[in-house]
């Protein structure tokens, strides 16, 4: 069991919330809460901390890691075929 103060607007906003969309005021936190530790656990993880830093970089080539035998290989032909 946990007892919660919260704030007049805060209240106030939660009792709004809760009547339109036909739900009790515990279902809305408990929802809230759910939302709140799965956001957690993904920023938590290494690929969440990273995430946005990795894929193409600079270069603008959004398929480097998925195509780059076949880059390797042509750049390989260029280079041998003179």
């Amino acid at each position: 069991m946990l007892n919660v103060r919260l704030d007049k607007d805060t209240e106030k906003t939660l009792k709004n919330y809760s009547e339109l969309n036909n739900m009790s005021k515990t279902d809305v936190v408990k929802e809230a809460l759910a939302m709140y530790f799965s956001k957690e656990k993904e920023i938590k993880q290494p690929y969440g901390l990273g995430e946005d830093l990795f894929g193409a970089g600079e270069s603008g080539d959004g398929d480097r890691s998925a195509s780059y035998k076949s880059k390797l290989r042509k750049k390989l032909h260029e280079k041998h075929s003179h």
